[in-house]
């Protein structure tokens, strides 16, 4: 008898572990278990899902041990990896921008460009993202890797370090400005070359990318139906055009419609008393856990 196909997939624990699960729970994945294992439960047979550092992600994809995985870009130029790039998905812990790796050094340092910092030691944990950005600069320092805590090594054992941000917040509290951005990055779902061309294995990737984009596209989108005199649509188009291309369906109640569209949800509570204004009528707003265009 033969056994069930499966999909190997790498996902990253730590800090986007969380929002990753809750991606993939929208996407209709429930994975469990995730406290206890670094194999942790999905209610797919077709998956087996490995948690991993997403440091690390990139390289396991590269060499076959997974078919496909969700990590940074970061990493995946940091390990210089060879792999199917299959679409980008901007969520981190705290925000929905892009992370940045840059360049920092203490408030009151002499080094004010990135050409200053010939001869300096630098630590991070991006070691060869660091070496190659440095190298295009024409610039030659020390780069020290560094296992954690990177930003209190300055100025005592380092001059400057390369670090990860978001909002830049950790940095100013500890005293330090950033000199330049070397590289800005956001989770990348990416495939071992070799996988994604296996007609099976291209076919679920496939799949599995559609709904987990479709999950990443409604993460802050609504859905907004209502019933309309008809002779209102043009005003209401017209007046609120946040309200683009919408569903318009007859009534059975003669010189009525029924509308309905997806909006963002930030402008929900400003969009509905206006419809209220211009006659809408049973107004509901829902969630959404998909939006595949």
């Amino acid at each position: 008898m033969s056994q069930t196909p499966v999909l190997r997939i790498g996902l990253p624990s730590g800090s986007l572990q969380e929002p990753t699960f809750a991606l993939f729970a929208k996407a209709g994945f429930v994975i469990s278990g995730a406290g206890r294992s670094y194999k942790p439960n999905v209610d797919d047979p077709e998956l087996v899902i490995r948690l991993l550092r997403a440091q690390e992600i990139s390289r396991y994809v590269e060499h076959g041990f997974l078919d496909c995985g969700l990590t940074g870009r970061d990493w995946i130029y940091n390990n210089g990896s060879d792999v199917e790039m299959l679409c980008e998905m901007t969520f981190s812990k705290a925000s929905d921008q892009p992370t940045r790796w840059v360049i920092a050094v203490p408030e009151d340092s002499p080094i004010q460009k990135v050409e200053d910092l010939n001869g300096k030691v630098i630590a991070t944990e991006a070691v060869e993202l660091t070496r190659r950005f440095l190298a295009e600069r024409g610039v030659e320092a020390t780069i020290e890797f560094s296992w954690g805590a990177t930003e209190v090594k300055v100025p005592d054992l380092v001059d400057a370090i390369v670090d990860v941000t978001e909002t830049g917040s950790s940095l100013r509290a500890n005293k330090l400005r950033i000199l330049e951005t070397i590289l800005q990055s956001s989770p990348q779902f990416i495939a071992n070359r070799a996988a994604y061309q296996d007609a099976w294995k291209r076919a679920k990737i496939q799949k599995l990318v559609m709904l987990l984009q479709g999950a990443y596209a409604a993460r802050d989108k609504v859905g907004l139906k209502m019933n309309l005199p008809e002779g209102n649509l043009k005003q209401l188009l017209s007046s609120l055009p946040a309200l683009r291309k919408p569903t318009v369906s007859h009534l059975a109640q003669d010189g009525w419609i029924a509308v309905e569209t997806v909006i963002s949800e930030k402008i929900v509570r400003e969009i509905i008393p206006q419809l209220k204004e211009l006659g809408a009528e049973g107004i509901i707003e829902y969630p959404l856990n998909k939006l595949v265009y």
